[in-house]
């Protein structure tokens, strides 16, 4: 079972640009899908951004554009990189891992899961 722990969170203003780093740690890190995923309250989680083993990437409509998720094999982490951030992207941020290695954006599909970070865009 691999571990992740998510770091990066916080509070910013309206327009401004955090980074978000999801470290993974007991498996094979390369091999893994990677997501990013958020719950605003009183929302359902939803599907923001994903990665595959091979880089292949996909997003949410709602974030394409703007965020920007990578992987750093090497040190056995991914990024999400959020820039002209939005009161309507508060929440907290979750990162998954799939070992089945492809991009999903699919919650189910996903095997391990961090505890969250949270982001939270003042207007």
């Amino acid at each position: 079972q691999v571990q992740l722990v998510e770091s990066g969170g916080g509070l910013v203003q309206a327009g401004g640009s955090l980074r978000l780093s999801c470290a993974a740690s007991g498996r094979s890190f390369s091999a893994f899908g990677m997501g990013w995923f958020r719950q605003a309250p009183g929302k359902e989680r939803e599907f923001v951004a994903t990665i595959s083993w091979s880089g292949i990437t996909y997003y949410a409509d709602s974030v394409k554009g703007r965020f920007t998720i990578s992987r750093d094999n090497a040190k056995g982490t991914v990024y999400l990189q959020m820039n002209s951030l939005k009161p309507e992207d508060t929440a907290v941020y979750y990162c998954a891992a799939t070992y089945t290695g492809y991009a999903s954006m699919t919650g189910s599909n996903y095997n391990s899961w961090g505890q969250g970070t949270q982001v939270t865009v003042s207007s």
